[in-house]
């Protein structure tokens, strides 16, 4: 019986999608599989921008399955692309990387110490190993695979011989791209021509034009490997071709029916293989949507020279990281779906991409603001495990904790994310007296093992240890701050007093809560009921501080009742005895 999630077609984005490429699936192959795809390029780190060129189709298809129907979603590795640039940043590359430059990305060597083949093997495997763990079920394709074996030649010899018939076509978007440069009183830059790709020159988009003309192809030389190569001669007839190479002046004459070192042009590499796979649904960036861009072109061409059809999908928007603009992946440096998973269980990772639309932006936190947000992802667990969550949250909620296939795994006792990390910090990690606190966070129902609390108290552990500074790390006194007690007045030595006197009585996360915010409303004659008024707010806070500067030498610190658990009561008592 499918897994279908809670969902209305009025707010579920992912329902909405699938519904139009289940319709759009059956008007254009009737009774086949439906095909979805994503595009990967492992030329550097693969980033958590990347990932949402992975989520936005997995959960669509993921839908489609629940609902009983056969998908296969292809990810395409563009590890036959050219190696572009040395990106900054990668451990194990340096400037020697450059005389690579030119070369398919399997061709040149993995970064020093990698156990990989090759530089784009190195970089498919941590993103492979995260798909796993989020649960994306994929059938991948490796371009190089594609194109060494053969798998295209109809394909390209179909596109070379309608080669003037592509270059009429890029031509109108080269025209428009003139004009608009023009009208805006601006000197064109040829690399703009490829319309915010960012990839390189644009004959690399478009294609060469040597002394045969425009030819959609281009030849790896036979003798660098390097992309730096020119079509000069080629007949139609015999599909005899001839190129020279500006790398390293070699030259040959070979046979495009029998030759497989070469690909097409992407502008026209990847409306071939929409045609080919029968690819209905593939979303794609933003920067795609400008005029020129490969997407709008591949439009064009899947339809006029490949007979196809151009698959439906959004325009998804960029995805950051708190205090980091948009991420490139030939950029080093730029946080990883690898990266994210060491910090955060894989549902709330997936729920970061399922519960916004595509075209919405958003940002995933590697700083304090991953404790808010899993603050918030336990509440919405609450809610929908109490009926009372609204329909797409829901959605999103099923989508991001199971896929058709199952669950995926899932912490047996989810205790807070903020109270993890607070232990872990004050105690590194020291498994004994984490037991303990953790223990004592629900004296009436104990945790009886640190695996009860994993993998959550790991990712928090993680987050402490690679995310927090040093110099914000929570480091306990070993011994009471005497000059500071000894310059306290009454006031403050009654309000410690009173708190020692209550430690006892109040021994849980809970219990201690009620004390610390209830000595100043004692202090002050109030209720322990009492509602807060600005006067008792700057006495809390004013008590709150005194404890910190006592307890860890600073104004802040984790919250309170968790630090005083940390402690130990004992501890506590030695700290702050007056």
């Amino acid at each position: 019986m499918p897994i279908v999630a809670q969902s209305s077609n009025e707010t579920d984005w992912v329902s909405r999608f699938a519904d139009d490429v289940i319709a759009e699936s059956e008007r254009r192959a009737p009774g086949k599989p439906v095909v979805v795809a994503s595009g990967l390029s492992p030329s550097g780190p693969i980033h958590l921008g990347n990932l949402r060129e992975v989520m936005t189709p997995h959960l669509v298809a993921d839908e489609i399955r629940r609902r009983g129907h056969e998908v296969r979603h292809l990810i395409s590795w563009d590890d036959y692309d050219r190696y572009r640039k040395v990106p900054a940043g990668v451990e194990g590359v340096d400037g020697a990387w450059a005389e690579h430059i030119g070369k398919p990305l399997t061709s040149v060597p993995a970064p020093a110490g990698s156990p990989h083949p090759n530089w784009a093997e190195h970089f498919k495997a941590a993103m492979v190993e995260s798909l796993a763990e989020l649960g994306v079920e994929h059938d991948p394709v490796s371009q190089t695979e594609q194109y060494t074996s053969g798998a295209y030649r109809e394909q390209i010899l179909h596109a070379v011989k309608h080669r003037a018939r592509i270059d009429g076509i890029l031509d109108q978007y080269r025209t428009k791209a003139k004009a608009q440069a023009k009208k805006q009183q601006k000197p064109v830059d040829e690399a703009e021509l490829e319309a915010a790709e960012g990839s390189g020159a644009a004959s690399e988009d478009d294609g060469s034009g040597g002394s045969a003309g425009y030819f959609p192809y281009k030849p790896y030389c036979g003798n660098c490997e390097k992309d730096l190569t020119t079509v000069t001669e080629y007949l139609d007839a015999t599909t005899e071709l001839t190129y020279s190479c500006a790398a390293c002046g070699f030259s040959e004459t070979v046979r495009l029916s029998e030759f497989n070192r070469g690909k097409l042009v992407w502008k026209v590499d990847w409306p071939m293989r929409w045609a080919y796979e029968g690819v209905v649904f593939e979303p794609s960036g933003v920067d795609h949507s400008s005029p020129g861009s490969s997407f709008v072109v591949g439009g064009q061409i899947v339809r006029e020279v490949f007979d196809g059809v151009q698959p439906i999908g959004p325009m998804y928007a960029f995805v950051g990281i708190s205090g980091m603009a948009k991420m490139s992946s030939s950029r080093g440096g730029v946080p990883t779906p690898a990266d994210a998973l060491k910090i955060m269980e894989a549902p709330l990772l997936r729920w970061l991409y399922a519960r916004r639309k595509p075209n919405q932006s958003f940002k995933i936190a590697f700083d304090q603001e991953i404790q808010r947000l899993y603050d918030e992802w336990d509440k919405l667990e609450s809610r929908v495990a109490e009926g009372a969550a609204l329909p797409a949250d829901a959605a999103a909620y099923a989508r991001a904790a199971r896929t058709a296939a199952g669950e995926l795994p899932r912490t047996p006792r989810p205790l807070p994310y903020r109270t993890l990390a607070s232990v872990v910090d004050i105690t590194a990690g020291h498994d004994e007296q984490t037991l303990r606190i953790l223990s004592e966070l629900d004296p009436a129902n104990p945790l009886s093992s640190l695996d009860e609390a994993r993998p959550r108290l790991d990712r928090a552990e993680s987050w402490i240890t690679t995310q927090v500074p040093a110099d914000a790390r929570t480091i306990v006194r070993s011994e009471p701050d005497a000059e500071l007690l000894g310059s306290l007045g009454d006031e403050a030595r009654e309000s410690l007093r009173l708190l020692l006197e209550g430690l006892d009585g109040h021994w849980s996360l809970d219990g201690l809560t009620t004390l610390v915010y209830g000595v100043p409303k004692e202090m002050a004659g109030l209720a322990p009921d009492a509602r807060p008024t600005p006067e008792l707010k700057a006495a809390q806070r004013s008590f709150f501080a005194l404890l910190y500067r006592l307890l860890v030498s600073r104004e802040t610190g984790p919250r309170l009742p968790t630090l005083l658990l940390a402690v130990g009561a004992d501890r506590v008592r030695k700290l702050l005895a007056v």
